[in-house]
């Protein structure tokens, strides 16, 4: 299967005091194994959304998806155990350590102790953690956590992991810093589907993009090939 992720038609409605709002109009995705897809769009476009359902987190309205292989509605068991999702407030336990956190995330998902200090040692070094691992959550700075946050994704190595804005509100260093650490996913041969509102993380990030507006997809392609289809206009 040359496709990670394939959507349908993928729709979402909620109930609202006039009637109901439609979060997701009928969106068809295909995303390809290791490369660095982006979903792209304003605030309230339907990213999260869209994000959330594919997830599993939020039952499908209407339309297809599927995982890993897997189809979201019918098989959630099995697309949970193949994704790594952070969302964009984080899940780590502030009281414990960055290790203690990532030592729990990996028993939670059915590891052995013996096999899971070994692999948050990994992390921690790959993520550039390892020099505050053993130091509560609640000390780390913006930065360091959206790392932890990275990490705890992808202790159980996902074949997908989903980025939810992983970047929001951290300066410029430390998104750049982000920035390396995302590449390195795909370099070690890890699928991310990113959503973003920002236009310079998509373009130095992503192998291939959409953006989504009201619900709806309303362009896709490189971000060269985007870039040139408003080549010359000026505003």
């Amino acid at each position: 299967m040359d496709n990670v992720i394939e959507t349908r038609d993928l729709r979402k409605s909620f109930p609202a005091k006039r009637g109901t709002v439609d979060a997701v109009r009928g969106v068809s995705i295909d995303v390809r194994h290791g490369e660095i897809f982006g979903f792209l769009g304003p605030n309230g476009a339907g990213k999260t959304t869209t994000l959330r359902m594919l997830t599993t987190l939020l039952p499908i309205g209407s339309g297809t998806a599927t995982v890993a292989g897997f189809d979201v509605a019918r098989q959630p068991k099995q697309v949970r155990e193949r994704i790594g999702y952070v969302s964009q407030l984080g899940g780590a336990d502030e009281l414990a350590t960055g290790r203690e956190n990532l030592i729990l995330q990996g028993r939670l998902y059915g590891a052995a102790r013996a096999q899971v200090a070994p692999r948050a040692a990994e992390l921690a070094g790959l993520l550039d953690l390892a020099e505050f691992a053993d130091r509560r959550v609640s000390t780390y700075s913006g930065g360091q956590r959206r790392r932890l946050d990275i990490a705890l994704g992808i202790v159980h190595e996902p074949s997908v992991v989903f980025l939810d804005e992983p970047s929001t509100g951290l300066d410029p260093q430390s998104r750049a810093n982000l920035w390396d650490h995302i590449r390195s996913l795909r370099e070690r041969g890890t699928t991310v589907f990113l959503t973003t509102h920002y236009l310079e993380e998509a373009d130095v990030l992503c192998d291939r993009l959409m953006i989504m507006d009201h619900g709806q997809i309303v362009a896709e392609g490189t971000p060269r090939e985007l870039k040139q289809q408003v080549a010359g206009d000026a505003i």
